[in-house]
């Protein structure tokens, strides 16, 4: 008989689950299972990944002299490299940076001897990049024509840009870098184009580095380049100062041309030599525009040889017959006084192999035709 409640109705019969089985211990097992898979291929094993960024503690800088007088943002710049500007700006205007413990703007110019207080900063971890080898910081460091403490001159080869980006793992700065770990200044004054050789300035100090475009700024430090060019350069072309604007093509790629809403530029030159279909010319760029010797060339119908952004195709296919592989532009001297001594020095540089073998086939050439 069935059991009755106290109000009579039958009781709902109880259904007992059965009790759960202990879990069992397979962990390892499975561990072990997946490794043997691994080693016989048939699972792949994913990577760890990396932080995808970094942070740092509060951090207190003292400004040393050399950077005495810099603004603000640009000495947090240089202490945060990779942070944004924007953030930079964020951080001095909520007031998380200070300087000797009061607020500051960016523009507050900094002093000898302030503490500086920097926030913890959250930054992306930038992905590791390809390393110069010992090879070319060897040419690179063979190719230092002069140093002291303030700067260096190094004689830059045709090929290497100046510094990395737009597809290059790195420079001419960054190899210098990479060969020398302790500096702790290095930093470019001016710039070549990456196919153009020649004398580069490199401040090893924030003040000399200041000083030497100041310098040149006032157009104080001359520049001498050498180029070949297409064509008899008359002797009466002495300068162009036809102003030059930059645009961008299509593709993206950045060029030059003469435009009267472009920049003022002046280029004076001097005929060198004269070969069958060549000419080698001295130019000295007053202004320092992009590409203001090459375009300035092209202006006066004597394109630099080997230009494949300014030079027409037939003329380049012309050069490329008689060995001419690169573009034929030599920054070949500096006139200028050193930072803190005020020596008045002057530093050329030789030109390489490959535009000393040009010139050497142009004369043969010439000497046959006479």
């Amino acid at each position: 008989m069935s059991r009755k409640t106290a109000t009579g109705k039958p009781a709902k019969a109880r259904v007992r689950k059965p009790a759960p089985r202990p879990a069992r211990r397979v962990e390892a097992r499975q561990a072990s299972v997946g490794q043997d898979a691994v080693q016989r291929g048939a699972v792949k094993k994913v990577p760890e990944r990396g932080p995808k960024s970094v942070s740092q503690g509060v951090l207190w800088v003292t400004v040393d002299e050399d950077n005495h007088g810099q603004r603000l943002d640009n000495f947090l710049l240089a202490q945060l490299r990779g942070v944004p500007r924007s953030i930079i700006y964020r951080i001095v205007r909520k007031g998380e940076v200070r300087v000797n413990k009061g607020r500051v703007k960016p523009d507050t110019r900094l002093t000898t001897g302030d503490q500086v207080r920097i926030p913890p900063v959250i930054r992306k971890e930038k992905a590791p990049q390809a390393a110069p080898g010992s090879r070319v910081q060897g040419v690179v460091e063979a190719a230092v024509v002069f140093e002291n403490d303030q700067m260096l001159v190094v004689n830059k080869p045709s090929g290497i840009a100046v510094h990395g980006g737009s597809g290059l793992s790195f420079g001419l700065i960054e190899v210098l870098r990479s060969a020398r770990p302790e500096a702790r200044f290095l930093e470019l004054v001016h710039r070549l184009d990456r196919d153009t050789s020649g004398l580069v300035m490199v401040a090893k100090k924030r003040s000399a580095l200041r000083y030497l475009q100041e310098e040149l700024r006032q157009r104080r430090i001359r520049k001498q380049y050498h180029a070949l060019v297409a064509g008899d350069w008359p002797d009466k072309l002495g300068r162009i100062d036809e102003p030059l604007l930059r645009y961008e093509m299509s593709n993206g790629e950045r060029r030059v041309r003469v435009d009267e809403a472009g920049k003022a530029s002046l280029t004076t030159f001097r005929c060198l030599a004269r070969y069958k279909g060549y000419s080698l010319v001295e130019a000295s760029p007053v202004t320092g525009r992009t590409h203001q010797i090459r375009v300035h060339s092209v202006c006066a119908g004597h394109p630099i040889a080997g230009d494949d952004k300014y030079m027409d195709d037939v003329s380049l296919k012309a050069f490329r017959s008689v060995g001419g592989q690169r573009l034929m532009l030599h920054a070949r001297a500096l006139e200028l006084a050193l930072p803190v001594s005020g020596e008045a020095v002057r530093f050329e540089a030789p030109y390489d192999d490959v535009f000393d073998h040009v010139l050497s086939r142009l004369e043969v050439r010439a000497a046959g035709a006479g």
